[in-house]
């Protein structure tokens, strides 16, 4: 009797070990996913930073775009208030929808934005306006690289959650609804070929 007591001990420790390493895999996964996030707030804060100083630049020279600077600084607006939202659960699903949106408006307005400003040869040839661009597409550049990182820690997470044995325990241990990809609207246009016709 004493062996298999020694056994069911020694099984009982082990699997108690397994589930253990299970929840740390799920927080460690979960955090740094979170941390991925972070990573992409930074980004998008100091994005957000330029576009006044965009705007300012582009004052002067756009006297009659007024709508045009005015979708640009309420798209900015609400990128923030999503991005503040979204830092505070980053594993909220909506949140992350919320901000997706946000940003591809921003994009869109900033892109209507530069379609102007190349109407108008004297703000195009500004040294601050080209400063600020060549910045706003070095932080393009840099939010493109945190976002592939976070997917890439969502994607890892997300597999890890729904393998076997985890699926098990992971709704047990807090962790039920699958973590959201951060996606641009431009994301997918990226992937079409462009289309040139003579």
């Amino acid at each position: 009797m004493e062996s298999t007591g020694i056994i069911v001990l020694v099984i009982g420790a082990a699997l108690l070990f397994y589930i253990a390493s299970i929840f740390n895999k799920l927080i460690s996964l979960k955090n740094r996913g979170e941390n991925a996030f972070a990573q992409i707030e930074v980004q998008l804060k100091r994005r957000h930073d330029l576009v006044p100083n965009l705007v300012e630049s582009t004052k002067a020279y756009l006297t009659h775009e007024r709508e045009t600077l005015e979708a640009v600084t309420s798209a900015r607006n609400t990128a923030i208030t999503d991005l503040k939202t979204a830092a505070r659960n980053p594993t909220s699903a909506s949140a992350i929808g919320n901000l997706s949106r946000a940003e591809s408006a921003l994009n869109s307005a900033l892109s209507r934005l530069n379609v102007v400003i190349e109407a108008y040869p004297e703000l195009k040839a500004d040294q601050t306006l080209i400063q600020l661009n060549e910045e706003l597409n070095s932080t393009e550049n840099r939010v493109a690289f945190a976002r592939q990182a976070f997917n890439d820690c969502v994607t890892s997470y997300n597999i890890y959650k729904q393998s076997f044995p985890p699926v098990f325990l992971a709704g047990f241990f807090g962790h039920r609804a699958n973590a959201k990809l951060l996606e641009f609207a431009d994301s997918e246009a990226l992937q079409v070929a462009p289309r040139i016709e003579f």
